[in-house]
């Protein structure tokens, strides 16, 4: 493919498109604007035109050298875009040139150009245009395979999300509601709390001054990016037959578990995580695209689940959005970058 001028008028070289690169393990001023192999599809795979991507936490861990990207995926940061079909490789069915999309990456997304499987593939759900698509794959994802396919959450059930300001934890307010849960989240401020109110939560803690454990009493599911620091609480906060998913390790790598507590309630611990599955198989993302193709992009439909975007950024401000990610008081819901 030779990559048409630049508005400018300048040229990149054939073969080649532009992307945020890494110049080394580090803060934001690491990344940078250059050029980078074009892809090519291969059997299974779609080239797609990148038309935006969002920023996700495993972006900052990846900036800085903590969160390699699995074998054979791409080294560009980005675990989502949204775009339109350019070209596709051997042997796919289903979808053709020109169809705009968004994807579900192992990596890629802020490049120019970016190749993913066939199955991590979604129609733009209805009512939601390409730019703002960007901001779902990885937490519908995310939030639908952990909570639902999961954990199993039900109707009538409480769940708590922590973060519930952050992309995942405003996505799983508005799902575990839609599917009919009492729902609790934790978050730093008042003003965050009560957008997280706006959003459906019945039951709102402040993770600075309140105990989460009092405040809720009992979840039966908890969804968790802390790891460590929370683990022992989580299991407190567990109601008989709870489910604890960990999805994240902000809060340390390690924590104190007691199997005592877990016996008593009948309760599990489960540590997922979504970049490294394979494509195909019971536990691959295909799977997962599929259902949350079939049974979550209705509830996107119908306006029960909203994508929360708190600010779209051209591409070359990905150092900034990183930088606002970092500080993460002033954001809210996720952070897209647009090409």
């Amino acid at each position: 493919m030779v990559p048409a001028p630049r508005a400018d008028g300048d040229r990149i070289t054939v073969g080649a498109m532009r992307a945020i690169m890494i110049r080394e393990p580090g803060g934001p001023d690491v990344l940078h604007w250059a050029e980078a192999p074009d892809p090519e599809p291969g059997p299974g795979e779609v080239l797609l035109t990148v038309a935006a991507t969002a920023v996700n936490r495993a972006d900052l861990l990846q900036r800085q050298g903590h969160y390699p990207p699995p074998p054979g995926a791409s080294e560009i940061l980005g675990l989502e875009c949204s775009g339109t079909v350019a070209a596709l490789g051997p042997g796919v069915t289903g979808w053709q040139v020109g169809d705009e999309v968004c994807a579900l990456l192992a990596g890629g997304g802020y490049g120019e150009r970016v190749v993913v499987p066939a199955g991590q593939l979604l129609p733009l759900p209805a009512g939601v245009d390409l730019v703002t698509a960007a901001s779902l794959p990885e937490v519908a994802c995310t939030v639908w395979s952990n909570v639902v396919m999961g954990a199993g959450l039900r109707a009538g059930e409480t769940f708590l999300v922590h973060g519930g300001a952050g992309g995942i934890g405003t996505h799983a307010i508005q799902v575990a509601k839609a599917l009919g849960a009492r729902v609790a989240t934790t978050a730093g401020s008042a003003e965050r709390l009560a957008r997280c109110r706006e959003l459906g939560a019945d039951i709102t803690v402040n993770y600075r001054t309140q105990d989460f454990v009092a405040e809720v009493g009992a979840a039966d599911v908890v969804l968790d990016n802390m790891g460590g620091s929370y683990l022992g609480r989580n299991v407190d906060v567990l109601a008989r037959d709870g489910r604890l998913v960990v999805i994240g390790l902000q809060g340390g790598a390690k924590g104190e578990l007691n199997v005592g507590a877990l016996l008593t309630k009948r309760a599990s611990v489960t540590g997922t995580g979504l970049r490294g599955r394979p494509v195909d198989g019971p536990h691959g993302k295909a799977r997962i695209v599929r259902d949350v193709r079939d049974r979550l992009w209705p509830l996107i439909a119908a306006g029960d689940v909203k994508p929360v975007v708190h600010d779209v950024l051209p591409i070359q401000r990905a150092a900034d959005a990183h930088r606002a990610l970092e500080d993460g008081q002033d954001v809210f819901g996720k952070l897209v970058l647009a090409f």
